[in-house]
């Protein structure tokens, strides 16, 4: 049985930095980032707790394509796409939490 993916951006509090990760549990992986599980990580470092884009995707393959891609991509790209979905970039974890 083939399992979904999805891909998802974090930022921090003053929206300076950006994180692209891939995971096929979405709602876990952003709880972790939150409660810094793993406190030596990218995200813990830089205080990156806020979700602020994410895509689902039938297969776990497909999102890692996605992640690829997007991490090619340069800053100003990745604000229009966040842009598009979330305009004042607020947190998703709401949406997601109750998964």
């Amino acid at each position: 049985m083939e399992r979904g993916g999805c891909i998802y951006m974090m930022t921090n509090k003053n929206k300076t930095v950006l994180y692209i990760g891939v995971t096929s549990d979405l709602r876990n992986r952003i709880f972790e980032h939150k409660t810094h599980h793993y406190p030596n990580s990218f995200t813990a470092k830089y205080n990156l707790e806020f979700c602020i884009y994410f895509e689902i995707f039938p297969s776990i393959e497909e999102a890692i394509n996605r992640e690829k891609e997007l991490k090619k991509w340069r800053r100003e790209k990745k604000n229009r796409l966040i842009d598009k979905l979330n305009p004042e970039w607020k947190d998703l974890w709401s949406e997601i939490s109750e998964w």
